[in-house]
């Protein structure tokens, strides 16, 4: 063999020897021991197991957050309100995904299946059809299971009705009672209200648009003059929300007619003398005037003893009169 041009034959020799030596190492590297094999982690899941609670938009589609869409493409299943409701937001994303229905009809039949899912380490994502799960939605009792048994659950921020229209209302937001949607009966519905008449809080309701104006007379006949806040079609084009007092709101959507959209009501909390006077005192004075006198009557004799305005005295009476019954 001609010898290379510059190098001597030891130097050849030498060259032979470090190219051995580095295949050696290669192969070396490639083939790992039997005891790296042994303590090689597993691969990880190409995502999280547990159900994961994801919001989607009140109305307007670009308010689906990222990590949003990234979870919905990467769950096993998706259970969801309506699948017709969830397939319209995946297909504008070009999300494919095996979708079930979970509503509060089917409740008690799915809710096994799904913590099923969950216990065999399937990735479930629980959707609704518009806001954030559990707030007026399905879904409670399958978070309060799994969280029971030990099952991881998440939730994914994103679009609420209640607070967007809170925002939106300019009335005190550092405390305040979400109290979902009211009685339709107008008998219960003050009932209901007078028993949330005391709460020194901003309140927040969900109605139906045909019993908007109803709704509204009877929060001014037992609530009183307070500030609150109408907000409607939130997110979406029409986007409205009016300010005024309860009767003005009310005079307002009885002469207009029921409005189009999704209603959010938000209340102003009772003036603050209201709210300072121990209402446990008051309730006494009314039961016991109660035993003696009509509940208008009743009414009027505590007001005038406590000071307070005679619309919050009736409303505790009304709400002490519907717990005695």
């Amino acid at each position: 063999m001609p010898r290379r041009r510059g190098a001597s034959g030891e130097d050849a020799e030498e060259t032979g020897r470090t190219r051995a030596t580095s295949v050696a190492i290669s192969r070396a590297e490639a083939q790992p021991s039997h005891s790296a094999e042994r303590s090689k982690p597993p691969a990880p899941r190409a995502f999280a197991s547990g159900l994961h609670i994801v919001a989607t938009p009140i109305g307007n589609m670009g308010d689906v957050t990222l990590r949003a869409l990234a979870t919905l493409r990467a769950v096993d299943v998706i259970a969801c309100e309506d699948t017709r409701v969830t397939a319209k937001l995946l297909t504008r994303h070009g999300i494919r995904a095996r979708l079930v229905a979970y509503h509060e009809h089917n409740a008690e039949r799915m809710r096994p299946l799904l913590l099923e899912r969950l216990r065999r380490g399937d990735a479930v994502a629980l959707v609704s059809d518009a806001g954030t799960p559990l707030v007026a939605d399905p879904g409670f009792k399958l978070v309060r299971t799994a969280i029971a048994e030990g099952l991881t659950v998440t939730a994914l921020p994103g679009p609420s009705a209640m607070l967007t229209a809170l925002v939106l209302s300019g009335l005190p937001s550092d405390r305040f009672l979400f109290a979902g949607f009211l009685p339709p009966k107008p008998a219960t519905r003050r009932q209901e209200l007078a028993g949330l008449a005391g709460l020194a809080a901003t309140l927040v309701f969900y109605e139906a648009t045909p019993r908007l104006s109803a709704t509204l007379a009877d929060m001014a006949a037992v609530l009183g003059e307070r500030r609150a806040a109408v907000a409607r079609e939130l997110t979406k084009l029409y986007e409205e929300v009016r300010h005024g007092s309860l009767a003005e709101l009310a005079a307002h959507y009885g002469a207009a007619g029921p409005p189009r959209g999704e209603v959010v009501i938000v209340v102003g909390p009772p003036a603050a003398e209201a709210a300072a006077v121990d209402s446990d005192a008051v309730d006494r004075e009314l039961a016991a005037a109660l035993t003696e006198m009509s509940l208008r009557d009743a009414s009027a004799a505590v007001a005038a003893t406590t000071g307070l305005p005679r619309r919050a005295v009736y409303a505790r009476a009304l709400r002490l009169a519907g717990r005695a019954r």
